[in-house]
């Protein structure tokens, strides 16, 4: 059973996310002074790249899930919908049978 493009995305984006933090603490801890100018301007670049795309990927989440619901949302209406014009020709039906109207 694979994972759907929910699990798929949370994944990645947790996945992405503890790279980030584990680059911050091992970059707080013991490699800070280690590196040269260079190297450490570019070490937090990319931490804060992959911070960026953990939060963009949450973002996109988020949208997905608005999506899914109102789509859900919309199908519950249409539903109840027909249910109660079903509902209200089964009376008319039975009304009518019964030689009253209404």
């Amino acid at each position: 059973m694979g994972l759907g493009n929910t699990g798929r995305r949370r994944w990645f984006g947790a996945i992405v996310l503890g790279v980030a933090l584990l680059m911050l603490i091992l970059g707080e801890t013991s490699l800070k002074g280690k590196m040269g100018d260079v190297a450490f301007v570019l070490y937090w670049l990319v931490c804060f790249v992959l911070t960026g795309i953990a939060i963009v990927v949450a973002f996109r989440d988020v949208k997905a899930v608005q999506n899914e619901v109102r789509s859900e949302q919309r199908s519950l209406l249409e539903s109840t919908l027909k249910d109660i014009e079903s509902e209200a020709r089964n009376r008319q039906k039975h009304a009518k049978r019964n030689g009253r109207k209404g």
